[in-house]
């Protein structure tokens, strides 16, 4: 995918559902990955699209998965960094951080993320006890990924503005609606984001916003392309939302596409894109 340096996927789960339900697996068009994965599955078809290092993120809003990536991390020679979750609401959430990276692997620690996308506030990022949680995130050194809906990018650009300090990564172009087309308003709030300079966005999670039954790569273009010109390639990150692509398309499938949405663009472009931006946000 890039033209000298071995490619970064920076979105990527596991889960062990022996282990702990993954209650959002529900339904007929979930149904085929309710099942375990696991990072041995993973580990061919990363290395076979020229993957080298990934970021390991959070599916579910538990304490204890943190902790259990955090140590698969500190085994494995393919996770470089982990995404994790803590309760950015709690008054000890600045030492909960502090306890996550003294444990077994917490050196791989390089951000936290809450499924925002599940909040019926729209404005739940701007609450006073959620922002003493950002603050706390900046002050660990450590980044925000957003996972968000359309309707509240609008929270999240006002997030960005009132924590200047703090990095916020916004996972899968903030979920647009490539299935219906439509592009407003969703374009005018990522060029808003996009214009805030602690901001960076994920070239991720879009063949699931497609129409499963008919969709093509040029369905999916016009969305990377506004990313791409807002965000520029020193802040688009390549991920494969593995393994929640395989509804729609293998991870072969995902890093060929991406590369053909980034195929204009020049070669260190493209390697920002799949290895340099990544990188430096999450100080792999």
């Amino acid at each position: 995918m890039t033209g000298r340096t071995a490619a970064v996927d920076a979105h990527h789960h596991v889960w062990d559902l022996s282990v702990r339900d993954q209650d959002w697996i529900t339904g007929p068009e979930l149904a085929p990955i309710r099942r375990n994965f696991a990072l041995e599955d993973l580990e061919p078809q990363a290395h076979a699209a020229g993957v080298s290092r990934t970021v390991l993120v959070q599916t579910i809003t538990v304490a204890e998965e943190t902790p259990e990536f955090l140590a698969l991390a500190e085994g494995s020679d393919l996770i470089a960094g982990v995404v994790g979750w803590t309760d950015l609401t709690h008054p000890g959430v600045a030492d909960e951080l502090s306890r996550l990276r003294d444990l077994p692997g917490g050196r791989h620690l390089k951000g936290i993320r809450h499924q925002v996308q599940g909040e019926p506030d729209p404005e739940w990022l701007l609450r006073e006890d959620v922002r003493r949680g950002l603050t706390a995130v900046a002050a660990a050194g450590l980044v925000h990924d957003l996972v968000v809906l359309p309707h509240q990018l609008p929270s999240c650009v006002r997030a960005a503005q009132r924590h200047p300090e703090l990095t916020f990564v916004l996972d899968h172009l903030g979920k647009p609606p490539i299935a219906s087309g439509e592009r407003e308003p969703w374009a005018t709030d990522i060029r808003a984001l996009a214009a805030l300079p602690n901001t960076v966005c994920k070239l991720s999670g879009m063949v699931t916003e497609a129409n499963p039954k008919d969709w093509a790569v040029s369905d999916l273009a016009p969305y990377a392309d506004t990313a791409l010109e807002a965000f520029g390639p020193s802040r688009i990150m390549f991920g494969s939302d593995w393994p929640v692509c395989t509804l729609v398309a293998s991870y072969a499938e995902v890093a060929h596409i991406t590369a053909q949405l980034t195929e204009k663009l020049s070669e260190s472009e493209r390697e920002e894109i799949f290895a340099g931006t990544a990188t430096r946000v999450y100080d792999l």
